[in-house]
């Protein structure tokens, strides 16, 4: 009996294998961004972030969320986050919605401000994994790092000093083009 089971166990599982592979190799598995998400992929996902994410224990912030940490972390993710996570009180930037998973709008609703600033720095500084955010590591420095996450930590309470930084004031030349001074994107 118990001979009998075994080989009904290493069949299934050899018959689930086989499944599975069959589902990528054949192309049944979605690969492009309009593609609908496979079964249980966002919960799977976010369970594996969230599991890495605690089991490495960041420590707590070695800078203050103070207005001066904020403008640098503004500056910062002028240059290097806007284009994807927006702006705030901005349209989504036309990039976001041609991504799977869509990048979090982090200055609409609630961002990530409900995030430990050490959760937002281990994605900023790492990368996350089939989702496009790359890893800034190596790209800013480790203050940098910490300024971003401080800003995006408390996103729904900038200052205005910080506020104007991300979205300067247009003047009628720069308007006229779209554009605001000394915008590079």
């Amino acid at each position: 009996m118990i001979k009998i089971f075994a080989i009904g166990m290493v069949t299934g599982a050899l018959l689930l294998t086989g499944a599975v592979y069959y589902y990528f190799a054949s192309g049944m598995a979605p690969a492009a961004c309009a593609d609908p998400p496979m079964p249980y992929e966002k919960t799977l996902a976010s369970k594996s972030l969230d599991a890495h994410i605690d089991k490495v224990h960041i420590p707590s912030p070695p800078i203050p969320a103070s207005e001066e940490n904020l403008l640098a972390g503004a500056k910062v993710y002028n240059d290097h986050c806007d284009w994807c996570h927006g702006l705030p009180d901005q349209d989504p930037p036309a990039i976001s919605s041609n991504m799977y998973p869509h990048p979090t709008l982090l200055f609409k609703g609630k961002g990530v401000t409900d995030d430990a600033p050490q959760e937002s720095y281990w994605k900023v500084a790492n990368g996350i994994r089939l989702s496009g955010m790359p890893s800034f590591k190596g790209v800013l420095t480790d203050t940098e790092l910490w300024q971003v996450a401080q800003l995006v930590a408390h996103a729904n309470e900038i200052p205005n000093s910080v506020g104007k930084i991300l979205v300067p004031e247009q003047n009628p030349a720069a308007a006229a083009q779209g554009r605001s001074p000394g915008s590079d994107h």
